[in-house]
């Protein structure tokens, strides 16, 4: 039987002192849970931040750098403190970790997801915990995830992993924010992230990190809709959290996988790779993607953006502007400017490549949305 997959994130905050100093009793804190979840017969992959705010106060800053350089550099410095912590830690227990940095370009191109796919598998196989972080000492703005929640959830989706637990400094999802309202109480359980709920967060951010509460939801959506069941807490408030929790007995908050999850393929195409360009398509083409579970063709596009090529992701809009899914061009941008709103039998969107986004639901309030796991043939879309 495969070993179940479970990603940990342990934010900046959970890492670190008040100072901005790595936290070096924290952080073996940490590895110990890690090795004891190890022990109970599951892979564990960690997603760890606190690079930055390792370094910059070796390099004598008072505070979190915000320019890009900056950060870098922070990282730059930080990094290397921070994994050589890791390794002495995991070595207590027996366990070997490894080093994987990554950007955002390393997941925009398909082969390249793969390798870094397979360069995982082959970790875990081994009985090795990767240690992931964003590449902050050459990722730019344009390029990079924003805050390693988004990441942790991506690469959770990338390895079907059963759990994804967030470590935060809180004890997990509120009604409101418990530091400026007492009444604020715990949410324990959540089928799924509503824009509701969203909305009602105002985001507040540590100043040693870069994600806040809403940021854990938003990545808890991305894990969620890949089938991965997603948990926030503190191992600050209650020790040995993590254990606790994947033994169905911790608090937090809870955040359940979506019922009807997409599969590895269509989760890179609606989560992974940024968009290339962009295709407006009229309305008749708009209903037969999102309700019959059409391919696209020439004559449903009315408009394209973008200098994308063949195989690039592309962003689908219908008549108004609004994104109604993405998918994978068979073609590139100047072909299809010259047939579009013809009569062709040529698929520039195959249904196969195709990811309908969650704000579509308009489109489909008479039929229930298509279960994304497996084509219309029946046949799965694959990996």
């Amino acid at each position: 039987m495969k070993q179940p997959i479970v990603v940990v994130k342990i934010g900046t905050s959970s890492l670190v002192d008040e100072r901005g100093r790595l936290d070096k009793k924290r952080l073996a804190h940490h590895v110990a849970s890690i090795g004891e979840i190890k022990r109970k017969n599951f892979h564990v992959v960690l997603v760890s931040s606190g690079g930055i705010a390792a370094g910059f106060y070796e390099l004598g800053l008072t505070e979190r750098p915000r320019t890009l350089a900056g950060k870098q550099a922070a990282a730059a410095v930080g990094q290397g403190a921070l994994i050589q912590n890791y390794r002495e830690r995991f070595a207590e227990q027996g366990v070997i970790c490894a080093q994987v940095l990554l950007t955002r370009s390393d997941f925009d191109n398909r082969s390249r997801y793969r390798n870094a796919l397979q360069t995982l598998e082959y970790l875990l196989d081994r009985g090795v915990v990767p240690i992931i972080n964003e590449n902050d000492s050459v990722a730019v703005d344009e390029i990079c995830w924003g805050d390693n929640d988004t990441l942790a959830a991506l690469v959770a989706g990338l390895l079907q992993a059963e759990e994804l637990l967030l470590v935060t400094n809180t004890n997990g999802v509120y009604t409101d924010n418990p530091q400026k309202n007492p009444k604020a109480t715990l949410i324990h359980h959540l089928e799924s992230v509503g824009e509701e709920l969203l909305a009602s967060l105002d985001d507040s951010k540590s100043t040693l990190g870069s994600g806040g509460m809403r940021s854990k939801l938003l990545a808890a959506r991305i894990a969620s809709e890949a089938g991965v069941r997603v948990h926030i807490g503190s191992e600050q408030l209650e020790i040995d959290w993590m254990i606790q929790t994947l033994m169905q007995q911790g608090s937090g908050t809870t955040i359940e996988a979506a019922p009807r999850h997409i599969s590895r393929k269509e989760h890179w195409i609606s989560r992974h790779s940024a968009p290339a360009g962009q295709l407006q398509v009229d309305e008749g083409a708009a209903q037969a993607l999102l309700k019959e579970g059409s391919s696209l063709l020439p004559i449903g596009v009315v408009a394209v953006n973008g200098e994308f090529q063949e195989g690039d992701i592309v962003r689908v809009v219908d008549s108004t502007g609004v994104e109604i899914g993405r998918g994978m061009s068979r073609y590139a941008a100047n072909w299809i400017v010259q047939v579009l709103g013809r009569r062709s039998e040529d698929v520039v969107i195959h249904r196969n490549d195709w990811v309908a986004t969650p704000s579509v639901a308009t489109y489909l309030h008479r039929k229930p949305q298509m279960d994304l796991s497996t084509s219309v043939d029946g046949e799965e879309s694959g990996q």
